[in-house]
Formats: structure tokens, sequence, C-alpha cells
């Protein structure tokens, strides 16, 4: 076998399963060349409107071919349209010249590139003047002069910054715009104004008053008078306060934080290779761990006025054990200056209350209560927004099963109306309309038969009247709105479907005009295969599980190929593919001649309350009885598909379903690469692990623990780790090494130096995971024909 070739396998658990020797590198070498064989191969993937003033229509760019751009300018009222193959000569409205006299001279540096573009500079002024870019470090790049009485055109990007400058020093600054514009160098222009300067820490909004500390005790100066006085608790010494004053509009009042200290913990990591030395070096970072003690903070109020302060201290009844990192809730004043809310997020994840704070009284009530027997997804399903004028207020629930919207009389805490409804979820929510009363929002599961994950666009009445969904196209959308909200642009796909970009009206989402259909034609000539999509019923034999296959551009149906499978089954999210992409990476794996397929089971987001739960304590679940029922589905009817030889890689949460594939079901999965995974989430990150696994810890992260059942390992097995890993405590990976030596058990284990998370996705890393799944999973009759 080419040495170069061969896995470092390292000899504290010892090799794998001994193969023949085969040489890979040839093999391996084409597929990781194939990304970059079929990259920007598709044509009109995107447009950015660019709207004209009046709202009436806008132009775009797009790529005709692979030689030929072309300028559109469509009419949004009628659809119609015109092209130029420049934008000078589309026949846009001309703008008025910019004057330097009237321009800002600020130096900041460009920060983007857009469509190409071009200035005109036009120097009336009696001498000559230079040009430089501010490049995106700051750094003038000149571009040479422009002589007095001189017009001169450049070249540029939208976004790209230029500065105008004579003998006297700055004269303007021009940041392009995607339409080329004249500037006329007329004067100096003004400086560029300094921010209104934020009041002084702990000054109220009127300027009154400033609080302070000042050895642990608060004080509080009259701005007016300069007396200070001190405000003692008795609160100091056993509970410090935590953060800066949160005063009320008023400036009658203000709120700071105090709990008592808590460690943190730390975590170390070795870097074996630093730069600029010979000897390792200690890396250190707060890392807070699942079970692992936190702050409970409570407001104290301060109420001042001119015969001096007083103070009130929460009672912390309705929040007595918080999920938080921070040693202070979130204030939230209201504008008269009578409450301040904070939400409360109590730890476990099942309690979840928006509470207010009378100001006078310092009494709590609740806003809005939440509680569920597993968990409350707190990071994506608990959006709101106030209603001041009328005090009401928004607000996400999943409470019947589904991810929905719901009115709420914000001053007593009591649900008018439900505004959404239905076995489908509210997925983001874009815009709120106060004065119509109307929510825009994105939704997905809304048309049966249709893939349950795409989104739509949809609007609503507070009420829940008048609901709408204003989008049509059968796959994942994507909407831009034009500056009046009247039109909005639509751009649709499926991983199996180019981009369909399209006009329609915001009122009834009535289709203007199709503006563009992506052309693949090139991607498909270069040999890339277009994903299938599939559905299968899952392990209740009910319920849709959906997914894709990948096939090798040089598949033949008369041939066997090895099934490989990437997972992440992490519950925040879903990530089967939706939208047209070229999924290059699935496909360099698919290159060396597997069949490569994704797919979310249950336990993964965006299905509903019910198939989410699935993941509750019980993350080693991973939805491996629907992967599997799905694969064996697709298999039945695809005799290409050999299930004798099934191998799965993911990294991250990935890495610990890898792994766990080969502990709970070795009997169907052969193979594994497990990148960088949170083997035992007793080991992993607080915020993301008690979410899902709850708290306080029991046996379930037990239950869960590649550790702990490493002795159940079948076949075989690459770890891989980084290092210098800050998402995942490295050692996490360490254990099971060591679990599995302990259990004499055969892996190969590959650390990657000087790398951070997600060392399988470096090039070496990713070379060694091809060569292994290659060296386990391929058999020579099945290799991909060499190129003739």
């Amino acid at each position: 076998m080419n040495p170069n070739g061969l896995l470092f396998a390292a000899l504290i658990g010892g090799l794998g399963q001994q193969l023949p020797a085969v040489d890979f590198s040839a093999d391996i070498e084409r597929a990781l060349a194939f990304p970059k064989q079929i990259e920007n191969k598709v044509l009109r993937a995107q447009i950015e409107p660019h709207w004209l003033p009046g709202g009436k229509s806008f132009w775009y760019r797009t790529q005709r071919d692979a030689k030929t751009v072309e300028f559109v300018l469509i009419d949004a009222e009628t659809g119609s349209r015109r092209t130029a193959p420049e934008l000078t000569k589309l026949g846009l409205p001309p703008e008025e010249p910019l004057k330097t006299s009237t321009l800002e001279i600020d130096a900041r540096p460009t920060k983007r590139t857009g469509t190409e573009s071009g200035l005109t500079f036009v120097n009336r002024l009696d001498h000559e003047v230079q040009l430089f870019w501010l490049d995106r470090g700051g750094k003038r790049v000149s571009y040479g002069p422009v002589a007095n009485g001189a017009e001169r055109r450049q070249h540029t990007f939208e976004g790209h910054r230029w500065l105008l400058a004579d003998t006297a020093g700055d004269l303007a600054t021009v940041e392009a715009s995607a339409t080329e514009r004249v500037v006329v160098i007329d004067g100096r222009g003004k400086k560029r104004a300094d921010p209104k300067p934020a009041l002084p820490a702990g000054r109220s909004p009127d300027g009154r008053w400033t609080a302070f500390l000042e050895q642990g005790v608060m004080m509080v100066r009259d701005e007016q008078s300069g007396r200070v006085a001190a405000i003692r608790t008795g609160l100091e010494e056993k509970t410090p306060y935590r953060d800066t004053p949160s005063w009320a509009p008023d400036s009658t009042t203000f709120v700071i934080h105090a709990a008592e200290p808590v460690p943190k913990r730390r975590v170390g990591v070795i870097e074996s290779s630093p730069k600029g030395q010979v000897q390792p070096k200690l890396v250190e970072f707060d890392y807070v761990k699942p079970g692992d003690p936190l702050p409970k903070p409570f407001p104290v109020l301060f109420r001042i006025g001119d015969a001096g302060g007083n103070w009130r201290a929460i009672s912390a009844d309705l929040f007595p054990n918080p999920f938080t990192l921070t040693d202070w809730f979130d204030i939230q004043w209201v504008l008269d200056g009578r409450e301040f809310y904070f939400d409360y997020n109590e730890r476990a994840h099942q309690l979840y209350r928006i509470l207010a704070v009378n100001a006078q009284t310092a009494e709590v009530r609740v806003v809005v209560k939440e509680t569920s027997r597993t968990f409350i997804d707190r990071a994506q399903k608990t959006w709101r927004h106030r209603l001041p004028a009328t005090g009401e207020l928004l607000w996400m629930s999943e409470r019947d099963g589904w991810c929905h919207l719901w009115l709420y009389d914000a001053k007593t805490g009591a649900v008018k109306n439900r505004v959404t409804r239905g076995a489908w979820v509210v997925r983001d929510v874009l815009h709120v309309d106060e004065s119509r009363r109307e929510v825009w929002f994105l939704a997905s599961g809304l048309r049966p038969g249709e893939d349950p994950y795409h989104l739509h666009l949809c609007r609503v009445k507070f009420d829940g009247s008048d609901f709408r969904q204003l989008t049509e196209g059968d796959g994942n959308h994507t909407v831009k709105f034009s500056p009046d909200r009247r039109f909005f642009t639509d751009t649709w796909s499926r991983a199996d479907q180019p981009q369909v970009h399209e006009l329609r009206r915001s009122d009834d989402g009535s289709l203007v005009c199709e503006l563009e259909r992506a052309d693949a034609a090139a991607l498909l000539a270069s040999g890339w295969a277009t994903p299938e999509r599939f559905v299968a019923k899952g392990r209740d034999g009910v319920t849709d599980i959906h997914g894709v296959i990948i096939k090798p551009s040089r598949f033949d149906p008369a041939k066997s190929y090895p099934v490989v499978e990437e997972i992440y089954a992490g519950p925040h999210s879903a990530f089967a593919p939706k939208e047209f992409t070229a999924l290059a990476r699935l496909h360099a794996i698919a290159e060396l001649g597997f069949i490569v397929v994704k797919l979310d089971g249950m336990g993964t987001n965006h299905r509903g309350k019910a198939f989410h739960d699935v993941c509750w304590k019980n993350l080693r679940d991973a939805g491996f009885p629907d992967r599997i029922a799905w694969i064996k589905a697709a298999a039945a009817t695809r005799p290409w598909m050999d299930l004798a030889r099934v191998g799965i890689f993911g990294g991250s949460a990935g890495g610990q379903n890898a792994m766990r594939a080969l502990l709970d079901h070795g009997d169907f999965y052969k193979v594994a690469v497990a990148d960088c995974g949170c083997h035992d989430n007793r080991m992993d990150k607080i915020w993301w692990n008690e979410q899902w696994m709850g708290w306080p810890v029991d046996d379930a992260y037990v239950r869960s623990s590649n550790v702990a059942d490493a002795a159940k390992l079948r076949g075989n097995l690459l770890l891989i780790v980084g290092e210098l890993d800050h998402n995942v405590d490295p050692a996490s990976t360490m254990q099971v090494v060591g679990a599995l030596q302990k259990a004499g058990k055969h892996f190969e284990f590959m650390p990657i130096a000087g790398v951070d998370h997600g060392a399988a996705e470096t090039p070496y890393g990713s070379r060694r995971r091809m060569e292994f799944l290659a060296r386990h999973l391929l058999a020579a009759e099945t290799r991909p024909t060499p190129a003739q």
C-alpha cells in the first residue's frame, strides 16, 4: 500500500480490521478535485433587485451565459421588461450628481463588494486632487490624480469606498452604489459627525442623576446640586451588584441586579506546536458544562427623588432558578416607566415566563407563562412583539403541539386569541404591521403532498382572520420586499429544482411575472448528478421521513454501491438540503463510488412538538430507527444500494451520532467516522445540552454517553479531533479513546494538531476520512472505472 495513503492509526487502540492492500489515492485525488470541477456552473441562481425611487420599478444584473452579462429593468406594476448589455444603456432615469461639498469626510474602510459599477469624477477646482481607494483594511490605495477641469471615470464595485484629497487634506468620501454616479468635485466636505454621545454609564435619561457603585455600595449623585448619597441595602457583601443601572424612561427609578458569586469552570487544551516557539502552550477558556452552578440574579429597584432614595429587592418567588450564564436579566422598560419586563427561563427549560414588575410597588406579575413536559425551545420559539399602543403582546408558542402565534393582553396576562393554527409551523416572523394589525411570517408544512420543510410566505390579521399563503411554487422560498412592501421578489428552489425567480404582489401574492430561471446545464454537463428526493415512512409506519440520495457522476445502475450517510441529528434544526446547491462536499464523497444519503429523522426540528420531543433525554436515539427504515425503503427499489456495506460520518453532534450508530446499530452500519463528537453530553457546553437532555444531570446523560457504551462497539471506527477545539471539549473524544482501550476494542484515532472544531473538514482531515471510508467499504469490483 502507498505509505502516503495510510491513515495514522494510533496504536493506543490497535488497528481496525486488516484489509487487502488497495491503493485508493488516485480515486481520492479525483474525488477531491470534483468540487472545483463543478463550481460556478449554475447561471442565474441569484438576482439582487435594485428598486428605483417611487417603488414602481427595479433593475438587476444577470448572467446569460459564461461570458455574457445582461441588465434587466422591470416595471413592477405591469411586469414588462427591458434589457441591455450595460447598465448605462438600460435607460434608467438620471440621478443628480453628487457634490463633494455636501459629502462627508469619512475614511472608514470598504466593507463589501457588490455588482460592478463606476464613478465619474468632474473636477471643478483650480487644482488637481488625488483619488484613493479605501481597502478593507482601511489602507489608502492611490489611483492617481484628477486634473483640474478634467473628467475621469473610475471602474469600481458597489460598496467600495473612495476618498478625494488635495495638498490641504481630505476633501470628501464617496461610496459606490449599484448604479454609476457622477461626483462633482466642488469643495471640501464636512467631517463625519460623531454619533450623539451616549449618556455616561448610570446617568438618568434626563441627565439629572448618576447612579454608580463605590466599593460595592450604590451611590447616587444629583448632577444639579452635586450632592452624593449612599443607599445601603445590606446586600453588598453576600450578593454584590453585578451590572450597570437600567433607568426608567421617566428618570425616577432604576434597576440593578444582585447575585451571589458563582465559580466558572475553565477548560484547558494544549497547543502542541504554537507558532514562534518550540514548547507547547496551555490555552484556557471559560466553558460551563451541564450541572455546573449558575448565577441566580435578582433585580433591585431604586426610586430617586429630591427627598432622597429608597430601594426594594424584587421577590424571586416567580423566578427562583433561572437558566442564565449572566448575572443579570435583560430589562425592558415600558415607555411611561410604570413597569419593566424581563424573561424567566427556568433551568430544565420546562417553564418560561415573561414577567412584569411594578416600578412603584415592586410587585411581580406574570404576563406569559409557558410550560412543557419535555422542553421549551427557548432559542427559536420564544419570539414576541410588544404592542405598546394597545397594551398587547404577540407571542410564539408550541402549546398545542405546533409552533404558532398568539395574541395576549399584556396588562392582564390573558390570551385574547390565537393568531395562527393548524398542523403546520411558524418558522420566522418577518414583519409586524401595527397599523394594519397584520403579521408577515414564513411557515412550513402548509400543503399536503409538499415537503413539510419548505418555507412559504404568509400573512394574517392579529385576530386570526384573513390568513393568506402568498407564495406558490413547490419549493423552499426566500423573499425580498420592495421598499414600500407593495411587491416582493420570490426565489424558490428544491434540492432537485434550480432556482425560479418571481415578482409577486404583496396584497394577495398574485404573480406579476417570472423574472428568471436558473440554468444548471453546465453543472449537469460536468458530470454532477441531480440529488434524488426520497420519502419513506419512519419507525411508526405513519410519519414521512424526507431526505436525498446522491449518486456518483459515473453511476452505473448495473453495479452495486456501498451507502454512506452524512448525519447531523442536532435537535436545534433540520439538515437535509431543501434548496438547489451543488452540495460539493457530499458529491465529492459520492465520487469515490458511494451512494450518499442525508435525511432528518425524528428528534430534529420543524415538524411539530411530538416529532421534536423524541430527542428529549434521548440524544442517543438520533432518529436511527427512522434513518434505517428510510434507507431500507430506498434500497428496496434501488438494487444498486448495497446494504451489506453501509457507512456513516458526522461532526460535532454528528460525531456523537456517527459513533452511536456502531454502538447501537452495528448490525446495519459497518463503518463510522466521528469528528469532534460530544460523546458524553456531560462534557459539552451547558446551553446546548441541558436544552435537550434536561436538568438536573441524571441517568439519561449516562444512557446517551458513547463513553459509557464504548464496550458495545461493532464495526470500524475512526475518531478525529482537533487539539484546539473550543466548541466541544476535546477531552470528550479522549475519554472515548480511553474507554475503548479499556474495553480492548479495535479502532483508529487521528488527532489533528493546531486545529479547532471541525477537524475533519480540513484538507488533511477530509482526505483521511475519504481514505478510511474507501478502505473499509469499497471492494475492488465496485470501485469507479478509471478514466479512459
